[in-house]
């Protein structure tokens, strides 16, 4: 199977002191050990930056650019980072209007519009609710591979 990794998941695993960061790192080595192909997109690597980088006191980690940087390099050498291309934004076109996605929402989609022109089977979220609309893919909280 492939994994889209959610941008919830590489930020709390970022975060050794975050309350779900151990559900967060446990879950990736998990799918890791299974050999599963674990994906992130340009779209991760975006708001990855927004919220390491926002201040503390705004929800953010408060982290430095160099910090940041760091920290997207090292992502990028941890998973496969999809190229975006115009398939992508026809594909979320689609999406947002087949099923109505108003806001802040239009965001998961194009992860979503991701995973269906690459054809990845599995998202992996802690924000499983913002997902689960979207009946062309999996939705698979960290908790859940606990068990497998």
């Amino acid at each position: 199977m492939s994994y889209l990794v959610d941008t919830n998941i590489l930020l709390r695993s970022s975060d050794p002191h975050h309350a779900m960061y151990l559900d967060a790192v446990t879950a990736l080595k998990k799918l890791r050990q299974r050999k599963e192909t674990l994906y992130i997109t340009s779209q991760n690597l975006v708001e990855y930056w927004n919220v390491y980088t926002r201040p503390q006191k705004q929800n953010g980690l408060g982290g430095s650019i160099i910090e940041v940087q760091t920290e997207i390099n090292r992502l990028k050498s941890l998973f496969w980072v999809l190229p975006d291309h115009s398939n992508i934004y026809q594909q979320w076109e689609k999406l947002v209007s087949n099923y109505q996605v108003k806001g802040v929402n239009v965001h998961d989609a194009r992860l979503v519009a991701f995973m269906l022109v690459y054809s990845i089977t599995h998202i992996l979220t802690f924000n499983t609710d913002d997902f689960k609309r979207y009946t062309e893919i999996a939705v698979v909280h960290p908790t859940e591979l606990k068990t497998n």
